[in-house]
């Protein structure tokens, strides 16, 4: 495809004349006259029927099932629910609250929060309940002046696999003092109860059992 100087196309546009083009772009420009010249500038003219035929086909596919269809989908509509309650459906949920009823009756109770938990025992003593999460062990007992601070003679049992041990011991009413003792090595405190410094650089948790109960 031949590329003609910008001149030459203001020539063509009719901004320049012919001689106002330089001596040696002159030749160019009769040659794209003479170009210009062959092109048949005959206006064209539409059928007046074009129109029409092009409308029909429009119309036509407006009128298209899958059109319409496609419409239906795409346009907001408001829509209105109306709920009836049958009597059965009364009886079937009250059936359905009767069955979590059991499951909740029969389901295992809830892991035991740390901390010490008391009930009533014998007239001198009370059940006391030790919690302790120490997830990771494989030993866990309570020591105190209950039981001469024995590290062997209260031990507790892991309650299920979320790392919580527990035990419950009949204590005498009175004042002890005790501390966990993991793996057999490592005293624990009870992070759920007062503590006091045992003279040996330790602390000892402290409960308090009276008739009533245990007390932190």
């Amino acid at each position: 495809m031949k590329t003609f100087d910008l001149r030459v196309k203001q020539l063509l546009d009719g901004d320049l004349s012919l001689s106002d083009l330089p001596p040696e772009l002159r030749a160019e420009g009769e040659e794209a006259l003479r170009l210009l010249a062959a092109v048949d500038r005959t206006p064209v003219t539409l059928s007046p029927a074009l129109d029409a035929r092009v409308m029909a086909v429009v119309r036509q596919h407006a009128k298209s099932p899958a059109l319409r269809a496609w419409r239906r989908l795409n346009t907001p509509r408001d829509l209105e629910l109306r709920l009836r309650v049958r009597p059965w459906t009364v009886w079937a949920g009250a059936l359905a609250a009767a069955a979590a009823l059991a499951l909740l009756l029969g389901a295992p109770a809830p892991a035991p929060v740390p901390g010490v938990q008391a009930r009533a025992g014998t007239h001198d003593s009370v059940l006391v309940r030790f919690v302790l999460y120490a997830p990771g062990a494989h030993r866990v007992a309570v020591a105190g002046t209950f039981n001469q601070w024995d590290r062997g003679a209260a031990l507790l049992v892991p309650a299920g696999t979320s790392g919580v041990w527990t035990t419950t011991l009949a204590l005498p009413i009175g004042q002890h003092q005790y501390a966990f003792v993991v793996d057999g090595a490592r005293w624990v405190s009870d992070p759920g109860a007062p503590a006091v410094d045992d003279g040996f650089g330790r602390r000892n948790s402290v409960v308090a059992v009276t008739a009533q109960g245990a007390h932190l």
